[in-house]
């Protein structure tokens, strides 16, 4: 019975991440990012799972030291331990993905910023063990990605005419240019918040 309520809490945990606790869309974190980069579904998906990873990572790695780690020094370790991982991503993608960096850009580094993670690893990771943080930075991660995917195919769907970079309109024919600038990503965002909220009063 134990065991069925761990995994059960478990798979919640990795769930909220998407509705309940969506990043995006619920704590309203990472907006800057979300705002920037979400002109298309790759970019979207590139810097989500370029987050994922980071998230997760420093997830598992902070559990795993905290109890090392001085009170004193406890935030300005975590960033340390962030921008690791940071690095990593961003050399990666410099080497195996450079057109979607190049996209990214400044974004990439800025994980390091992102109250996401931080906040991920202060909250939950500093607090509960390796397997448990690693569902919650995996879970919210995967959140984070879901809603920028999804920002990002509507507005490039509005914008361009396209998903993914692949038309399904007439390639002469025009979007709706205020999409793919920065107030389309406002209006976007709202109207998505807008419908999460009323799906989170019914589930």
């Amino acid at each position: 019975m134990e065991e069925k309520n761990m995994n059960n809490n478990q798979i919640k945990n990795f769930l909220k991440g998407f509705i309940k606790e969506n990043p995006v869309f619920v704590l309203l974190l990472g907006m800057c990012p979300t705002l920037g980069v979400t002109s298309s579904a790759i970019n979207g998906l590139g810097m989500g799972l370029a987050t994922t990873f980071v998230l997760f990572m420093s997830n598992v790695f902070i559990s795993a030291i905290k109890g090392f780690i001085p009170d004193k020094v406890r935030i300005p370790s975590f960033i340390v331990v962030i921008a690791s991982f940071v690095t990593i991503v961003d050399l990666l993608m410099q080497a195996y993905t450079p057109a979607l960096y190049l996209q990214l850009g400044i974004f990439i580094p800025l994980i390091v910023v992102n109250c996401i993670v931080l906040g991920r690893a202060e909250a939950f990771a500093a607090k509960n063990n390796v397997w448990s943080s690693a569902i919650d930075g995996f879970g919210m991660g995967l959140g984070f990605t879901f809603a920028l995917v999804v920002l990002g195919s509507i507005r490039e769907m509005l914008g361009s005419g396209a998903i993914f970079g692949y038309k399904f309109i007439n390639p002469d024919a025009d979007g709706i240019l205020v999409f793919v600038l920065a107030p389309g990503a406002f209006i976007t965002l709202g109207y998505l918040i807008a419908i999460i909220n009323k799906i989170r009063k019914t589930v």
